[in-house]
């Protein structure tokens, strides 16, 4: 059974540099896509950073400059390292996985539950 878990977040000043990270745990045959969404209060989700196959990565615009994605794949994981946050950054962040698992070979997509980031002083 393929599940992908978040961890991070939480109540963070602005200025702040939390980092969230997010691994998948199962057999995995291959993860074809790595990517962060947030959902912020009264808003639609939208892809904050996202990295495709080995190397290729975007970023929302807002992003650019301040946040950087990453991924490990002995790990399975991909994080998100933010910089200077803002109150408008205050969203529940979801980690997204298009992966392959060994059971089904099947490229499939996987979501995290979401971690919650509020910036507030």
């Amino acid at each position: 059974q393929v599940q992908v878990v978040e961890s991070g977040g939480g109540l963070v000043e602005p200025g702040g540099s939390p980092r969230l990270s997010c691994a998948a745990t199962g057999d995995i045959l291959s993860i074809y896509v790595m990517a962060w969404y947030r959902q912020g209060p009264g808003k639609e989700r939208e892809v904050v950073a996202k990295i495709i196959g080995e190397s290729s990565i975007k970023y929302m615009d807002s992003a650019k400059g301040r946040f950087t994605i990453s991924r490990d794949n002995a790990k399975n994981s991909v994080y998100l390292q933010m910089n200077s946050l803002e109150p408008e950054d205050t969203a529940i962040y979801y980690c997204y996985m298009h992966l392959a698992p060994i059971a089904t070979v099947t490229p499939t997509d996987f979501w995290g539950q979401g971690t919650q980031v509020t910036v507030s002083s």
